[in-house]
């Protein structure tokens, strides 16, 4: 049984955890710099994933989703922060991460506190928790990693990466899972131009290069190969990892034949990395 349905904040009482007046659609958990709601296992939590939505979504909307269902049945909580809402007025919400654009939020402090927030109210482990996200949601976990990538267990960044022009180092190793649609043509891999003429506008909006990314990823994990150590394919993901690296890190890529998606399959997936790590 799951507790897909408010109220989400009351855990299972073998968690030892208070009952909590928040987490619903209705009443979000708050904190200073904004909000996020949650939703929890019936039986003992196992570990949780902070997941942050795509464009034009919201915390509501990532809880919605048909993975956080296989997430709770194995034991994990997830926890949905909200992005800043757009100008439009509606519910639909975005990040402020992209190098180029003026900080609507420090993401690092809001994000940090969430996590601890959770930990507090609910009895989680901020020690194990993992830091996720879909597209713009992908690409803010990536950001995230780059900047303070020690503040979070592992990463999990989903169809979203860094954006042009791209950081030229980052503030130390991870451990992080990249995965990716084969056609993808939302946040293709090699990105592409979103606003401007072309890839030389000066003025130009423009997506980054996922293999970009994961030669970042190599070189401040100190790994000694460029070329993947290991290759497996594990049902639609193609996956190749990176282990002749430094100490307590992991970096890996997985491959699906799908576009613009969390893949069926995902919190599989991504729970069994974790738990390798």
């Amino acid at each position: 049984m799951i507790k897909a349905v408010l109220p989400l904040a009351i855990v299972a009482a073998s968690t030892g955890a208070a009952h909590a007046e928040c987490g619903s659609a209705e009443d979000v958990c708050t904190v200073a710099l904004g909000e996020y709601q949650i939703a929890l296992p019936d039986d003992d939590i196992k570990g949780s994933i902070v997941f942050l939505h795509g464009f034009g979504s919201n915390s509501n909307g990532t809880l919605r989703r048909t993975w956080v269902k296989t997430a709770l049945e194995r034991g994990y909580a997830v926890i949905a922060p909200n992005g800043l809402r757009r100008e439009t007025g509606n519910n639909a919400r975005a990040w402020s991460f992209h190098p180029s654009l003026a900080s609507q939020r420090d993401e690092i402090a809001f994000l940090t506190s969430v996590r601890d927030d959770a930990a507090a109210r609910f009895d989680l482990d901020a020690d194990t928790m993992a830091l996720g996200g879909f597209s713009i949601g992908g690409s803010m976990t990536s950001y995230f990693a780059c900047a303070a990538p020690e503040e979070f267990h592992t990463y999990l960044p989903v169809a979203g990466g860094f954006w042009r022009p791209h950081p030229t180092e980052c503030m130390g190793p991870v451990r992080l899972l990249h995965t990716h649609g084969w056609t993808d043509t939302t946040v293709p891999l090699e990105g592409r131009v979103v606003r401007g003429e072309d890839i030389n506008d000066p003025e130009a909006f423009v997506q980054g290069d996922i293999f970009y990314t994961l030669g970042m990823w190599r070189e401040m994990n100190e790994c000694v190969q460029i070329r993947a150590d290991k290759f497996v394919t594990n049902g639609p993901f193609m996956r190749r990892s990176w282990e002749r690296c430094g100490e307590d890190t992991a970096l890996e890529f997985a491959l699906f034949p799908g576009g613009h998606t969390v893949p069926d399959g995902w919190a599989d997936l991504a729970i069994d990395w974790m738990q390798a790590q």
